[in-house]
């Protein structure tokens, strides 16, 4: 509590120092006062959060903290929980179409999804607080005070389903609202692509960006990433690129059935991963489709937080030799598969129903070399740098991993593409980086996190802590702008996309910030050069 008053305290202090502020400077000891009171304040809450929690809340918590224990992925869903984790499986979800957030008392809405119902009806807005939900004509609850996840829990519902908000305005005034749930598809979580050029060359490259492998698994089966991301290559062919940059990072991974149906994209049919239980065989899963849908330069960008099914999709890739695997020393390490469990069956007694679900890690998955990513996960072909290449990250960090094992290979080929000479393209894209202001950059900031990770001594005492303070942010100010758009960076939507874009005012805005945010991305350009690199060589290999 004293380590919170000292970084509040020296915040405020710090923000009176500087010579623009403006308005009445507080005195130390009106400053200290009022900063004890809010960290008592947020411990208060706290506190009553706590009391507020019910049996079922109660019960989570004991249930995980020895079901943990077994390995970091295995655990008890609540209801909530299972409707939650499905939703960020699938990228879509039943309900109204609007985003939250909550002080610990008001719940406020932040964004409306475009095309969602609340989209639809427009008359619930940015900034209104929900004080009540009413399920149809049942009487209104008040949230007020509760926690959001609870709120939340009171505003989805089932496709066609009514319900009615207490809403108070910006401006003070209160209005019952009506909606009727819908199904949601968050366009953020899907599948999307840019052309990708340099001032330098014509050549069209075609970018993808993947933030997960959701799959719906419902009968009614409404969004599968193998799906849109086989769409993206279509249109991406259509525009005529000479190679492809499939963007997995920070990609946490999801659907097996998808990352299996998506390799099958870029080989015509072969072992993608074998998945083995205990004390059994191990089954292959693999691409039967003999079609190759992209045959041409592929490269797959990583992190450290790329993991599972983003890890096979690579591992793949890199085994057959149809990609160069382009990102940071290593993907996250993830190597296990889990299964859920409906604890409903166990019993059937409507009175204790619904029990929830209970997520078990029943099998490890391989490469098709034999070889396992469980802790190690892919080594790049070619390692950018990156602020997090010295900082330890992924399942080793985690309480209780699961051992990393061998088992025998599969046999496997491919005769689409093969990646030109990886040491040439290494060599040549060591050059640039070391040349690179921006990379060095980034190289120093690595080690800058690197010290402070290493970090485990606080000073508490105030001038102590200021200067302590002080000297941190002057070494990350160093760091703070140090990605800038990049010009000879050309990065473009797709003609097909646009008219869905300039539909709504929203999707422009958000475009345009995906853009510049793209427009800044140093580790995109290098692989960028890096595949006019592999499209030089394979032009020089024909002549031959």
């Amino acid at each position: 509590m004293k380590y919170e008053v000292l970084s509040r305290l020296n915040e405020e202090l710090s923000t009176q120092e500087k010579p623009d502020y403006v308005g009445d400077k507080k005195s130390f000891e009106t400053i200290e006062t009022e900063t004890r009171k809010k960290v008592l304040d947020i411990y208060d809450r706290w506190f009553k959060r706590m009391q507020k929690a019910d049996r079922n809340r109660r019960m989570e918590i004991y249930l995980n903290a020895f079901i943990s224990v077994f390995d970091p992925h295995s655990g008890y869903f609540s209801p909530q929980e299972r409707a939650d984790f499905d939703f960020k499986m699938s990228g879509k979800l039943e309900g109204i179409g609007a985003r939250l957030q909550s002080d610990g008392e008001k719940t406020t809405v932040t964004e409306i999804v475009p095309g969602g119902p609340a989209w639809k009806q427009n008359e619930l807005e940015a900034k209104d607080v929900i004080q009540k939900v009413a399920q149809g004509d049942a009487e209104p609850v008040d949230v007020m005070g509760l926690e959001i996840d609870d709120v939340v829990a009171k505003i989805r519902g089932p496709k066609g389903t009514t319900v009615k908000l207490t809403i108070q305005k910006p401006d003070g005034s209160v209005k019952v609202i009506s909606i009727v749930r819908d199904v949601v598809i968050t366009e953020e979580a899907l599948a999307k692509s840019l052309l990708l050029n340099t001032d330098d060359s014509a050549e069209k490259i075609g970018y993808i960006f993947l933030p997960k492998f959701y799959a719906d698994f419902t009968p009614d089966g409404v969004t599968s990433c193998a799906d849109d991301v086989a769409k993206e290559v279509e249109k991406l062919k259509s525009e005529n690129v000479k190679g492809i940059i499939l963007d997995l990072r920070n990609n946490g991974g999801g659907s097996l059935r998808d990352v299996v149906r998506m390799s099958g994209l870029f080989i015509e049919q072969g072992p993608i991963v074998q998945v083995k239980s205990r004390n059994r065989q191990p089954d292959i899963n693999a691409d039967s489709d003999p079609r190759t849908q992209y045959g041409g330069p592929l490269i797959v960008m990583v992190n450290g937080l790329s993991a599972s099914a983003s890890e096979i999709l690579a591992a793949a890739m890199q085994d057959y030799g149809r990609a160069v695997i382009v990102g940071t020393t290593a993907t996250y390490g993830k190597g296990t598969v889990q299964r859920f469990w409906d604890l409903d069956m166990a019993t059937n007694d409507p009175m204790v129903k619904p029990l929830g679900d209970i997520k078990v890690t029943i099998q490890k998955f391989y490469r098709i070399t034999g070889q396992t990513t469980q802790l190690d996960g892919v080594k790049p072909d070619i390692v950018l740098p990156d602020s997090y290449n010295y900082v330890d990250l992924g399942e080793r960090e985690n309480d209780h991993p699961l051992d990393a094992t061998t088992i025998a290979p599969v046999a496997y080929s491919q005769n689409v593409y093969q990646a030109p000479n990886l040491a040439k393209l290494a060599e040549k894209s060591s050059a640039r980086v070391k040349a690179n202001a921006t990379f060095n950059k980034i190289e120093e900031n690595a080690q800058r996190l690197r010290r402070q990770k290493d970090i485990t001594q606080y000073p508490l005492q105030l001038e102590a802590y200021r200067s302590w303070d002080k000297k941190l942010e002057e070494e990350a100010s160093q760091f703070e702008k140090m990605l800038q758009p990049i010009e000879p960076f050309q990065v473009g939507n797709l003609q097909a996309d646009l008219q869905h874009i300039q539909s709504d005012t929203s999707r422009v805005t958000r475009n345009d910030s995906w853009l510049k945010e793209r427009k800044k991305d140093i580790q995109l350009y290098e692989a960028l050069r890096i595949m006019q690199d592999m499209i030089r060589m394979d032009a020089l290999a024909s002549k031959k």
